[in-house]
Order: C-alpha cells, then structure tokens, then sequence
C-alpha cells in the first residue's frame, strides 16, 4: 500500500533532521573508544518508503537498511513502559527504566520461563514488534506476505554491557534463507546508551562467513559469538563500526550475514538500554522450528527460560 504523500513529507523531515544532527558521542566498545578512522554513522534511507526497489537494492548493496520514524514513538513509549512496570514488579526497576541493583524476581516468579514469556508477549509490546508498519515494511522489503518469528528477543541492557560481534544466521538456519532481522530500540537510544553496532560490508566478506555458512550452535554444539572484539576485527580488516544516535520508532534492518553487535552502555544513574529483535520471513518459506509456536522451543528446548532476559536483570550474560 502505498504512503500518504503528508506520511511521505513528514518522514523525509525526520530523517533529514536526524542526517543533519549535531555531532555523535565517541562509541565505547569493551571499555575503549572506537578510532575514529574506524568509526562510521549508519546511512540514511531518503529513498524509503516512496521507491521500495531502490530500498531492496541498497539493502542488498549495503546489508542494512536505517528506517528512521518507521513506528508510531508513541506506540513504542507505550510498549517501553509496560516492559519496565513488569521489572518494576520485580523490584528490578523503577518505572522509568533505572535499575535498583536488586531482584524479587525469584521469589515473585520462580517460573522465570512462563514470565519473560509473559512479559515478551505483553500486549502493547506484541503491537510494535509483530503487527503494524513493521510487518507491513518487511513485506514490502521481501516482496511477499511476511510472519514474523513468535520468538521475541528483548534486551535489557544494564550499564557498562554490551552485545558481542555475531551473525544471527548461526541461530535461526533451519527454515527460511530470507530471514531479516529488526533492531527496534524502545526508547530513545543514543550512542552513550549502547545502541547497536554494525560492520560495514561485513556482508560481503566471504572469508569471514564461510566458517560460519551452516554452523548451528544447538546442532554443532559451537558458539556463536565472534572471537574478536569489534575493534579489533575492524582494524584487522580495515573497516569500520557503524551506529548512530536514535529515537523511538526509528529501525535498523538487516539479513543473516550482517556482523553486528552493540556499543556499551554508558548511561548515567544505572538506567537499562532496552531494545528488541524482531525476525521476519516470508510466510510461504518453511518455519526453523525452534522460534515458532506457544510457546517456542527456543535453544536446547528452553524456550523464554533459555534467553538472558529470563535471568534476574544483573545476572552474570551468557553469549552463545
């Protein structure tokens, strides 16, 4: 369906403003300052939503796709502030999103599977990751009826953590080959609150994907996570780190051979970075059977139990 000519102005407005914003914060990753010869702000999309075959061709060129404005902010303040009353209601934060350094998750919910589940499938969170502008994006993206995985990946992020490098294909290869990712932060997340990190071109380095083409790290009992840090990889292959500033409702789309990872979190006050990724794949592909159903499967048949975010907010991370 095509875009209201005033929705289409209004969004080139938005991405213009951002293009145009004032300088970025220096990236932190593991405790260092990106250089700034390897350091690089994520393009702009002034093609969308008004030319999708130029967006599917520089999603292709460039493996990402920056959808600024692409949900309702208001939809996605919505979904941040029922994600925090349920941590909240485990005395792991306030309303607002600072964490108080404690937990009654265990003895509220000592299912923790059933409540990350729960809280990944709230409601108004479920309208921002599964429904609306962002399915409707990713059809357009595909060029087919798309589904989104019932698997829903959030983040709560606390301060001085980040994500490792990796590539998702490693994760989710047993269904579709067009699986695409969205990174949707929920909030307002600028560079100091670790937002995600991409490798520029690190679709096309096929050295570097070969070792990992078919690894399944259920299967192969292999990790996932990249061995060098972001840094490091990029200066060995002479690259740069991609991230920017970003609001509610803006998106960062991206395939299975994307090398990304996050910036740390740097916040003030203890407050958690919170975010989500989505997958999307055509609904006429086959399903990777882990990520689909009620409730999921998940890794090692853990489901919601199995995903960081079902460990008490400060719990030591797991990187698969």
């Amino acid at each position: 369906e095509e875009e209201p000519p005033l929705r289409r102005r209004a969004w080139a407005c938005y991405a213009r403003s951002m293009s145009e914003a004032a300088p970025l914060a220096t990236p932190i990753v593991a405790g260092r300052a990106i250089p700034p010869a390897r350091f690089g702000r994520l393009a702009e999309t002034p093609e969308w939503p008004s030319d999708l075959a130029a967006s599917r061709a520089r999603l292709a060129d460039q493996g990402y796709l920056l959808l600024r404005g692409l949900i309702d902010p208001a939809a996605v303040l919505a979904a941040r502030r029922e994600v925090f009353g349920r941590l909240a209601a485990v005395g792991e934060t306030d309303a607002d999103g600072v964490a108080t350094g404690s937990s009654r998750r265990a003895e509220r919910e000592p299912d923790r599977g059933a409540f990350w589940r729960s809280v990944c499938e709230g409601p108004v969170l479920r309208e921002v990751t599964h429904r609306g502008a962002l399915g409707a994006a990713c059809a357009a993206l595909l060029g087919a009826e798309a589904k989104p995985f019932d698997m829903l990946w959030l983040r709560t992020m606390l301060s001085g953590r980040a994500s490792p490098l990796h590539f998702d294909h490693v994760y989710m290869n047993r269904g579709s080959a067009d699986v695409l990712t969205c990174w949707v932060p929920l909030g307002d997340v600028p560079i100091e609150a670790g937002p995600i990190l991409l490798v520029e071109n690190s679709h096309r380095f096929e050295d570097v994907i070969a070792p990992y083409r078919g690894v399944d790290v259920d299967r192969d009992g292999l990790p996932g996570s990249f061995p060098d840090d972001a840094i490091a990889f990029a200066e060995r292959r002479a690259t740069r780190l991609l991230t920017t500033d970003f609001r509610a409702g803006d998106v960062v789309v991206f395939g299975m051979f994307t090398l990304h990872g996050s910036c740390d979190n740097r916040l003030a006050g203890n407050r958690v970075r919170l975010s989500c990724d989505v997958r999307w794949q055509p609904a006429r592909d086959a399903e990777d059977g882990r990520w689909f159903g009620a409730p999921p499967s998940g890794h090692g048949g853990e489901g919601y139990g199995g995903m960081n975010g079902a460990r008490p907010l400060g719990a030591a991370y797991i990187a698969r």
